[in-house]
């Protein structure tokens, strides 16, 4: 690199102050608004980088480079871009929220399109890390302009002076920080050049490193970018896609997305995780700005519901925010995200239409994000109604499947519903999907709209007791009396009782209820703790929506033996333990009266069963 080192004859220059607390910005960019210190890295690139496009505006023929170095505490990098006058270092160096790249003849908004940074913090960044910077530049836009040393130190003074011409003869300027104590780790080559890398491997312009070892200096950009390079072959590009994810994300994706909004000014490749991730979670997209890397954990740059994949994207036109660590979230963003999800809903289409093992490994991992996406897009639903999961009382299979068998969908709401009733439900020919899981009620009010034909209804007691074979009247008519003591005992559990026979067999009782039944019987408790205004208000609230129904199997023995007893407070202690067992294998809260209810049932049969043993004993 060029020398910049002061010839011994020089004046000592003048020393003046930052026109800013340069300790409380130091503060203030290094606990609040920067993540962490390396991002200083990345500033002394941007300025490079943007000195260096100025120049190319200025002199499009002019041979342009950036080389960075890095030994013994030091961090020097050099460009060849279009430098500074005295005057200009004085303005533009040390002035928070001033920059060489606002107004001019082309105005903010042209300096916006063409350069990295935009808020003027510049080199005053770097103390994050730096006890001193010197900056030797030199002006391409006066060439009769002397080189400029410009001198800064940490405790905010700086100092600039003119060089010798054989200082610097070239345009262009060098940039060396000393570490401060306590910051030497940000400062090691290996350190340095892993930055670099991070940073400005897509940048426009060839950026080389040197670590002062006496080797060649190595590249650090890398382009063109992986998914805008030519292979011979579909499947080398996937590989060489595959490759690139395992490198920057650490996981070999199921597949890839490529994302190519020319309009918005984004290109890039999403990823698809090869393991199930949770919808809350918002995985981190790498994003970079005009080859810059601005993020590796944003969070909003595609739809919550794309949670299934990692993207990696180089834009143009998306803002970033103040610490240019994130993406500032505007309306050019929200198109630009929404356009981002069509790109990986057309892929899923795609795949629907050529390869659908390919969309079935995919569904078999990641089928809830595609559940996400179809709840609010009823064409996507539809495409995707052949290869959805669905938990059924005829097994796990698609919804096409499942209603070639049942033009009438029942469903449940909880998970513990849905395998209390399930075994019935397939015996009897009743068609039930288990709708306790994430998205599936809401996947199933939205299919009528796409199959008319078809009936989708909540599961209530009622349905599935009219499946159910009636027992014949004679056998009903013995049982009356049974029936009669059942009844009465669990009237005041707000719980009906009825007799049918049904498979399989090893069920005894049944315990059925539905959202109504369960909202009468909130009602019903609401009003039992309730002072005289609310009675009245509660009361007329009554519904007629049926209770709560135990049904009990007439095909299972234990019933038959229970129906026979002659004692009836034993038949009625025996119901209770029934209706304890149903409402427990349903897996439902139980409400105080139904645990009062169980420990009585409970300790009735001990006592019964003792009672039994010390009169067999011990006959009087």
């Amino acid at each position: 690199m060029t020398s910049t080192s002061p010839p011994p004859s020089a004046p000592p220059p003048a020393a003046h102050n930052f026109q800013v607390d340069l300790r409380g910005l130091v503060d203030l960019l290094s606990h609040h608004l920067y993540s962490s210190p390396r991002v200083y890295v990345r500033e002394l690139l941007q300025n490079a980088v943007d000195a260096v496009t100025a120049r190319h505006a200025l002199d499009p023929g002019a041979r342009v480079h950036i080389r960075l170095a890095a030994a013994d505490g030091r961090v020097t990098i050099e460009d060849s871009g279009i430098g500074l006058t005295a005057d200009e270092a004085h303005s533009l160096l040390a002035t928070i929220g001033r920059s060489s790249k606002r107004g001019g003849e082309h105005g903010l908004e042209t300096a916006r399109r063409e350069f990295l940074g935009q808020f003027g913090i510049g080199l005053l960044a770097c103390f994050v890390v730096a006890r001193q910077i010197r900056v030797v530049t030199r002006s391409a836009r006066d060439p009769q302009a002397a080189p400029v040393e410009w001198l800064a130190a940490d405790d905010g003074s700086y100092t600039v002076r003119e060089l010798p011409h054989e200082a610097r003869p070239e345009p262009g300027t060098t940039v060396v920080l000393e570490a401060r104590p306590g910051a030497a780790e940000w400062t090691v080559p290996a350190k340095v050049e892993q930055l670099a890398r991070d940073y400005g491997s897509l940048l426009p312009y060839e950026i080389t490193f040197d670590d002062g070892l006496g080797g060649a200096p190595r590249p650090v950009t890398d382009r063109p970018a992986v998914w805008d390079r030519a292979f011979p072959t579909p499947v080398a590009r996937r590989v060489a896609l595959a490759g690139h994810c395992a490198e920057l994300f650490g996981f070999t994706p199921i597949d890839t997305i490529d994302l190519d909004l020319p309009v918005a000014g984004v290109r890039g490749v999403a990823y698809v995780l090869p393991e199930p991730t949770s919808p809350a979670h918002r995985a981190g997209h790498r994003v970079h700005l005009k080859g810059m890397l601005l993020t590796d954990r944003a969070d909003n740059l595609l739809p919550d519901w794309a949670f299934f994949v990692r993207a990696v994207v180089d834009t143009d036109t998306l803002r970033p925010t103040a610490s240019r660590e994130n993406l500032y979230d505007d309306e050019t963003l929200s198109a630009v995200r929404d356009a981002l999800g069509t790109s990986v809903r057309g892929w899923l289409a795609e795949l629907a239409a050529s390869d659908p093992e390919r969309l079935a490994a995919f569904l078999r991992v990641h089928h809830l994000g595609v559940k996400s996406m179809a709840r609010h897009d009823a064409e996507l639903f539809a495409l995707m109604l052949p290869w959805l999961p669905f938990e059924t009382s005829d097994g796990p299979m698609s919804l096409v499947e499942f209603t070639a068998a049942h033009s009438e969908i029942h469903f449940t709401r909880t998970v513990e519903e849905f395998r209390q009733i399930a075994p019935i439900a397939a015996a009897h020919g009743l068609g039930v999907v288990n709708a306790g899981y994430t998205y599936d009620a809401d996947l199933l009010a939205l299919l009528p709209s796409v199959r008319p034909e078809l009936k989708v209804a909540e599961l209530d007691a009622g349905a599935v007791t009219e499946r159910l074979d009636p027992v014949p009247t004679a056998a009903e008519l013995e049982l009356a009396s049974f029936l009669s003591t059942a009844r009465t005992r669990l009237e005041a559990q707000g719980c009906d009782v009825v007799l049918r026979a049904f498979q399989p067999v090893s069920v005894p009782a049944l315990y059925l209820d539905d959202r109504q039944a369960r909202q009468e019987r909130d009602r019903t408790a609401a009003l039992e703790g309730a002072d005289s205004l609310w009675t009245g208000i509660l009361g007329s609230l009554r519904g007629s929506a049926p209770r709560a129904r135990l049904v009990l199997n007439h095909n299972n023995p234990l019933i038959r033996r229970i129906s026979a007893l002659p004692d009836a407070e034993l038949t009625a202690t025996a119901v209770e333990s029934l209706y304890g067992q149903a409402l427990l294998m349903s897996q439902r809260p139980l409400r105080p009266a139904d645990s009062s209810l169980l420990n009585r049932a409970f300790l009735g049969l001990l006592e019964w069963a003792t009672h039994a043993t010390d009169t067999t004993e011990d006959p009087k």
